[in-house]
């Protein structure tokens, strides 16, 4: 199909630029939400476009539950219950994180935590009312739209990668049309839950959730602001 260069000059303009730019960079995770509904037909626009995201060989390795009202209720209630009932163990189907931390790592995980945490006035060492914060993902921090994101066990790294890129169009989509997210690896811990509720197979890994509605820009949690590391700290080039 010849592309027509008249649109490669006009996506290719600063003022595009811009715009695109101004998306991405106002995009983080926000951590409360306003009970303000969202259409289905602005998430069906969402997910239809962040199905471009490329993945090898067209393979589109996503699947999405959009879920509200009573079913996200529900689930959050079961989710809840579990988080606070020590007694049931739950693990995630893989590993998110590394058994331990090395640096950088450790001290930008330390201080997203501490940051977090200084803003709602939890001290270091309260351990109740950190889970009690965590917690709060279950309830999709009041969002009114909850996403479970799940792929096929037997795929492999890559498809994981592609699915990254799923993700962050749907982040980015949403923020185009003014609204916000939160993505939440917490949920896959709770994978059996997930399934009962949602009737999702047990060949289906569950890889996270996300939040998705308008940030209550009010909450003070929502006041969080995490650095990016320079351009120079994290890139090599060569012959440039």
């Amino acid at each position: 199909m010849e592309i027509d260069p008249g649109r490669q000059r006009r996506l290719g303009d600063g003022e595009t630029a811009d715009v695109v730019d101004a998306v991405i960079n106002s995009r983080k995770s926000f951590r409360r939400f306003l009970d303000r509904p969202v259409e289905r037909r602005v998430i069906e626009q969402i997910l239809q476009v962040s199905g471009r995201a490329p993945s090898g060989t067209n393979m589109q390795p996503w699947h999405v539950n959009v879920i509200a009202g009573k079913t996200k209720r529900d689930l959050s209630a079961a989710l809840l219950e579990a988080h606070h009932n020590a007694a049931e163990q739950h693990e995630s189907d893989y590993s998110y994180y590394p058994d331990s931390f090395s640096e950088p790592y450790r001290s930008r995980r330390k201080k997203v935590g501490l940051d977090l945490y200084g803003l709602l006035g939890i001290e270091k060492g309260d351990v109740e009312k950190m889970k009690t914060q965590h917690g709060r993902n279950f309830m999709f921090f009041d969002a009114p739209i909850g996403l479970i994101f799940t792929i096929d066990r037997e795929l492999k790294i890559g498809s994981w990668l592609d699915y990254g890129m799923f993700l962050q169009n749907i982040m980015i989509a949403a923020r185009a049309r003014g609204l916000d997210t939160c993505p939440q690896a917490a949920f896959a811990k709770y994978h059996r839950i997930i399934r009962d509720h949602l009737d999702i197979a047990t060949d289906q890994i569950v890889v996270c959730g996300m939040s998705l509605g308008y940030a209550d820009l009010t909450a003070v949690e929502n006041h969080l602001e995490t650095q990016r590391q320079p351009v120079g700290e994290f890139t090599r080039f060569f012959d440039l």
